[in-house]
């Protein structure tokens, strides 16, 4: 994908990470997945810093990639893990970055 435009391959693909991604915060926040909203904080759906690390974990499972994060001091890291919307978009780039 050189980001000039999307196909529909690209889309599904897109929806099928946000859809995971969603379901790995809903399951950490013991919430359903239809009840995420992209603006929803990590702090607004109860993960802490130990939940942080056990979404991190998931997300490297299941996308086979590596996040950099650090449980003992979440705001240093080089990715925006603050709302729903944003670990979408963290985790689209670590694939895209990481498996091309």
């Amino acid at each position: 994908m050189d980001g000039t435009f999307l196909d529909a391959t690209d889309l599904d693909a897109t929806e099928d990470l946000n859809a995971r991604v969603v379901g790995i915060l809903a399951a950490q926040a013991l919430r359903e997945p239809s009840g995420l909203r992209p603006t929803m904080t990590l702090e607004e759906l109860g993960i802490d810093s130990l939940g942080m690390a056990e979404v991190v974990f998931a997300i490297e499972e299941a996308f086979d990639v590596a996040v950099p994060f650090n449980a003992n001091t979440p705001g240093a890291d080089l990715l925006d893990l603050r709302t729903v919307g944003s670990v979408c978009a963290a985790v689209a780039r670590l694939v895209q970055e990481q498996r091309g």
